[in-house]
């Protein structure tokens, strides 16, 4: 006669396969908010690499993000702007540029309030729970 499958370690086994799976969904939705968004080493903005060396203190005070020098310089201009100055002579800045820095912007500000939501932080935490727990 052949083996007999216990269907309560089966069962076992699939709550366990399941919730790791769950595990792995959650940890890649921490991944994608963070990874993408709270990187110190790139351009919050284009995406390009940022050397730690070439940051200049007095200029980051006055810009919110972790951006560039083209970017920085961007931002720069458009605060400016905001403030009816700038740079006449770049002329490409116009509304519809002034509109993707006021959508990114607001863009940045979203992901801020997501990452503060309740929902979020329940989710940190049932990630460092379960990781507590299975590293015991």
């Amino acid at each position: 006669m052949g083996e007999l499958i216990s269907l309560a370690k089966k069962r076992q086994d699939s709550d366990q396969e399941k919730a790791s799976q769950e595990r792995q969904r959650k940890i890649q939705a921490v991944r994608r908010v963070l990874q993408c968004t709270q990187c110190a080493a790139k351009c919050e903005k284009c995406g390009a690499g940022i050397a730690t060396d070439e940051v200049d203190e007095g200029r980051q005070l006055r810009i919110p993000y972790q951006l560039c020098e083209d970017c920085g310089d961007e931002y720069l201009d458009y605060i400016e702007r905001l403030k009816g100055k700038g740079d006449a002579e770049q002329y490409w800045h116009n509304d519809a540029w002034m509109r993707i820095w006021r959508a990114w912007i607001d863009y940045q500000g979203a992901i801020d309030q997501y990452l503060k939501t309740k929902e979020f932080e329940r989710l940190l935490t049932e990630l460092r729970t379960s990781q507590d727990r299975s590293s015991e």
